[in-house]
This record gives C-alpha cells, sequence and structure tokens, in this order.
C-alpha cells in the first residue's frame, strides 16, 4: 500500500496518459523544458516556437511535422505538470553528462531567441542546471557560447 502511496505522489504526472518509451519520453520531457522556457517570460511568440520546432528537429533528427507534433504534446505536458521535477527526473536518469550540458544549451538557445534575457528565463536554466546536477560553471560558459560574448 505504501508503494502505492509513494507512487501516486512521486510518479511522472505529466506522463500518466502516455505508453512512451524511454527515447520517446526524453524527447517530451526535453520539448517540455523548451516551451517552459518559452513560457517563463510571460512572452510565449512564435518566434520562440519556430526556434523550439528547429532545435528539436536538429537534436532529434525529425521532421519540421514530427518536431511541430512533439511542441504541442509538450505543451499539453506542461499544462497538466505539477513542477519541473516531472521533466527533469526522466532527463536525469537517462542522460550523461555531455547530455545534459547539451540540455541546458537548448534552454539558453530558447530565452536568447529574442535577444533579451529575461530575469524568469535566467532562473528557469539555473533551476534546471540544479536538477540536473550542471555545475554553476557550466551554465555560465554555454550562457556565454550561445550568446557570443
Amino acid at each position: 500500500m505504501l508503494v502505492k502511496i509513494k507512487d501516486m505522489l512521486l510518479g511522472d504526472v505529466a506522463y500518466k496518459d502516455t505508453k512512451a518509451d524511454s527515447e520517446e519520453r526524453q524527447q517530451l520531457a526535453l520539448a517540455s523544458l523548451l516551451v517552459e522556457m518559452a513560457r517563463a517570460d510571460f512572452d510565449e511568440s512564435q518566434e520562440e516556437h519556430s526556434r523550439i520546432i528547429d532545435l528539436l528537429s536538429e537534436h532529434f533528427d525529425l521532421s519540421s511535422a514530427q518536431a511541430l507534433e512533439l511542441l504541442n504534446r509538450a505543451r499539453e505536458a506542461n499544462d497538466k505538470a505539477v513542477c519541473l521535477f516531472d521533466f527533469t527526473r526522466a532527463l536525469h536518469q537517462s542522460l550523461d553528462a555531455n547530455q545534459k550540458l547539451e540540455v541546458i544549451r537548448l534552454l539558453w538557445e530558447v530565452a536568447l531567441t529574442d535577444t533579451k534575457l529575461d530575469k524568469y528565463e535566467d532562473f528557469l536554466v539555473r533551476k534546471v542546471a540544479d536538477l540536473l546536477y550542471v555545475s554553476h560553471s557550466d551554465v555560465i560558459r554555454i550562457k556565454h557560447e550561445v550568446s557570443g560574448l
């Protein structure tokens, strides 16, 4: 009985209706974090959505249509999610250190799409980095690489 209660409390809320395998789950988790980044500054733009589609296509070798479908699924998952932990846990458990750095890079790419960094976007990258156990120095280094500083 305790196991059922634990699963209910700690279960993957954002994925409970999905019978996705590990790779699909990773894709959905990353796409959901990118959507959350687009929403972080309370100004979710078409430019950011286009950038997310491009990044998902490139990162997962998807067609534009597949990336758009993934984006739409991620938006629904975000609407159902209670916290970032729903997404970061799936990534933390399945990615190695270099792949986690790539997640941070993709988050910075979306955050800097409009060439201005909002304090909420900055906070979100740092929060995700903490949940993925990515060092602060790596976060700053990647930020500088993406922004061209």
